[in-house]
């Protein structure tokens, strides 16, 4: 089992403390750093965030949110080991062509350690401040996909379709493997069918073991009824209730089929993080190998 340090973006803000942060990750041991997107915060948000009681981002207006690829530019060569991934992007406020030119830019400066944690996006005040259709954002999103993948795999690639549509164009530098993984964030039945399609991997945002379970069943259902292997589909999960007893939790979590568990940095923020963090790795990295 691997383990992800994810929202790394969130407590790392300037340079000198992103370059602190990734550098005592990757030598306590974690396989991958994660950093997550908003634009921007409107002022008024009424669209309900799908991961808290009450529907409320925990999160203030001026809270900081990094552009992540920009922020896991600075992190591929503070750490050259770590994997880079985006938890999320919200894809559908993207321009894929110029999306596909970035992420393929920072895969080949990192050697082929990036991985696109994407979604399609909760908040329509944001869409709506930047101007992008709310509606149809999943189809958008998928095409956004497909339409990127074809810009990766070769030269003079040409895609038509509803949201998309170019002549044959090159897009250079591509991937260093040829692609990059997609990983679909989200909970509900159109996040799981949109993963089983066209992901790699999965990453849902629920942290209770029970309701877990019976969502990534889920996933293995619709997997199976499109006949496609389950165990093609690479699971994270949230490692955040398991804190409490983080041994019992990765024992936990694999049994339900996790390949990589995602620990929140805000756990590691204020004073003294970085060594609770490096005091986490000590006691719980070592059980993912067993």
């Amino acid at each position: 089992m691997k383990v992800g340090l994810t929202f790394g973006s969130s407590i790392a803000i300037d340079g000198a403390t992103t370059l602190e942060l990734c550098q005592r990750a990757e030598a306590a041991g974690f396989e991958s750093v994660w950093g997550g997107e908003h634009v921007i915060m409107p002022s008024n948000i009424e669209s309900k965030y799908p991961y808290s009681a009450d529907g409320k981002i925990p999160a203030e207006p001026d809270t900081p949110v990094p552009d992540p690829l920009i922020w896991l530019a600075f992190a591929a060569a503070a750490a050259p080991t770590l994997r880079l991934g985006t938890c999320i992007l919200i894809v559908p406020q993207r321009n894929p062509l110029i999306l596909a030119k970035e992420l393929a830019t920072l895969d080949q400066l990192a050697g082929g350690r990036v991985e696109l944690g994407l979604g399609v996006g909760w908040m329509k005040e944001e869409f709506d401040a930047l101007g992008i259709p709310w509606e149809r954002r999943g189809a958008r999103n998928d095409e956004y996909i497909a339409a990127m993948r074809a810009l990766w795999a070769s030269p003079h690639a040409e895609y038509h379709g509803e949201f998309v549509d170019f002549e044959p164009v090159t897009c250079s530098p591509r991937p260093v493997n040829g692609s990059i993984p997609v990983i679909v964030g989200g909970d509900t039945d159109a996040a799981i069918n949109r993963a089983v399609k066209i992901a790699d991997g999965y990453f849902p945002g629920e942290g209770d073991p029970e309701r877990l379970g019976a969502l990534l069943e889920r996933v293995r259902t619709a997997a199976q009824k499109a006949d496609r292997d389950p165990d093609s589909i690479q699971i994270n999960a949230m490692f955040g209730a398991q804190m409490a007893d983080p041994a019992a939790g990765v024992e936990q979590l694999a049994k339900l089929g996790v390949s990589r568990i995602m620990v929140p940095a805000f756990f590691f923020a204020g004073p003294g993080g970085l060594e609770r963090m490096e005091e986490f790795a000590e006691r719980v990295i070592p059980a993912t190998k067993d």
